[in-house]
């Protein structure tokens, strides 16, 4: 170690580890702590070294505002108390904000429609996981909300094109319907559907008319692993 070091862990022992008799009968210890520390504590206690808001401008704009001193849109000040007790206050009034507009909320949903997408059985230890990649787009232009999914096992080869109107009490023809990719990137109709088969790694849109998707080849080729398609909607 330097000289410097020394006098920087020396000093920083002076100022924050000094005997101080007014703290006697508090709990603790009796030195004051570290004054960044004490903020962390998971604690309700009074901080040891609380800060000196004296000549702050806020705290000086606040004294001197008549409407802001009693402002119930300001978060109360609590100089004694630490960041982990001033976060707990503030979770109890963010939830408390929160519960009426999630109950108001949660009245207002209802079921549209009910959609059969696929069978399983009865043991729930068995059901695979068949819904996949469900990504959701809002079309404010026609006043129509998309889902785009997948579903494994028997149709890993074709997405899932899911539309309602954002008015539920208005119906859209092909509300739901399937897009199937399969061979259609076969250069000729004498190759195998098979060797050429491709399946749906990733599907998003690109805008209201353009869907963007990732093909996998079933059958690893070198070169032919991965394609990524932009489809037109219509």
């Amino acid at each position: 170690m330097t000289q410097k070091d020394i006098t920087f862990v020396a000093d920083f022992l002076t100022e924050h580890f000094n005997e101080a008799p007014e703290l006697y009968n508090r709990k603790g210890k009796y030195f004051n702590v570290e004054r960044v520390g004490q903020y962390l504590k998971d604690e309700d206690d009074d901080l040891v070294s609380p800060p000196n808001t004296e000549g702050n401008q806020w705290f000086n704009f606040l004294k001197d505002s008549t409407h802001l001193k009693e402002s119930p849109l300001l978060f109360p000040y609590y100089p004694e108390k630490s960041l982990h007790f001033v976060k707990r206050q503030m979770e109890g009034v963010i939830d408390l904000c929160l519960q009426k507009p999630a109950d108001v909320i949660g009245k207002s949903v209802r079921q549209a429609v009910c959609i059969s997408l696929y069978k399983v059985s009865q043991s729930e230890d068995s059901t695979p996981q068949l819904f996949k990649l469900p990504f959701l787009w809002n079309d404010k232009t026609s006043n129509l909300h998309y889902v785009l999914f997948t579903m494994l096992e028997n149709s890993i080869s074709k997405i899932h094109i899911l539309r309602r109107h954002t008015d539920t009490y208005r119906s859209v023809s092909n509300g739901i319907l399937a897009v199937e990719f399969g061979n259609f990137l076969n250069n000729s109709i004498n190759e195998s559907s098979d060797s050429r088969c491709y399946s749906c790694l990733d599907a998003h849109f690109y805008d209201d008319e353009t869907v963007t998707v990732v093909l996998k080849e079933s059958v690893q080729q070198e070169g032919k692993e991965r394609v990524l398609a932009q489809l037109p909607l219509s």
